[in-house]
């Protein structure tokens, strides 16, 4: 089931093909969805000491969808992390990049992603790439989604759900802070995974 839209192939254009039809099921999740963070998860991989990997998560997050079942390319997210709620199982680790070492949360309390452009890969796979801001630096991110279906609960809320996985480089953000290592390379790796489980409520 397509929510960000078709993408166009080389034959469709060859053959001059019309546009396909939307699909009805799709036309039913148009509207606007808030994101549940009590069943969502925006959530983090790190390298660390080049032998392990250190987990980690924001409690405190909020976010929007709309689809668009007439125009799916039109479909948009956006989502606001309150900094200060990171959390990856070590008070001392999480005041650490609290600080001005990493996230400067009293400076820069909030991180906002705003997507621009969507796309369909085919099956349930889509793309969405948007404006990543951390640090007061913006730069550009490509989310790969997986649409898990939706479905109504038993409170009658009408649910989408999505996975979806990036990487950033966070020295591109301004995060460069490091220390050496004495059997070589840095304590903390430069590329950083991000993962995402999404469950959002529509509102319209």
């Amino acid at each position: 089931m397509g929510i960000f839209g078709r993408k166009t192939t080389d034959s469709d254009e060859t053959a001059g093909a019309a546009p396909a039809a939307v699909n009805p099921d799709l036309a039913a999740l148009t509207g606007d969805y808030t994101i549940d963070p009590a069943h969502s998860t925006l959530g983090f991989v790190a390298r660390h000491a080049m032998v392990t990997n250190v987990k980690g998560k924001f409690l405190d997050f909020s976010g929007t969808l709309h689809l668009d079942g007439s125009d799916p390319a039109k479909s948009t997210a956006s989502i606001d992390v309150t900094m200060e709620s990171i959390d990856t199982g070590s008070a001392d680790r999480d005041g650490h990049l609290k600080s001005a070492d990493f996230f400067k949360t009293e400076e820069f309390p909030t991180m906002t992603f705003r997507s621009t452009e969507a796309q369909a890969l085919g099956g349930d796979d889509y793309r969405i790439t948007g404006d990543l801001t951390i640090l007061g630096v913006t730069k550009p991110l490509t989310i790969d989604l997986e649409f898990n279906g939706a479905a109504k609960d038993p409170f009658g809320n009408e649910r989408v759900g999505f996975e979806g996985k990036a990487e950033i480089l966070r020295s591109e953000w301004g995060l460069t802070w490091n220390a050496a290592l004495e059997t070589g390379g840095v304590l903390v790796s430069d590329k950083i995974k991000l993962n995402f489980d999404i469950s959002a409520i529509k509102s319209a």
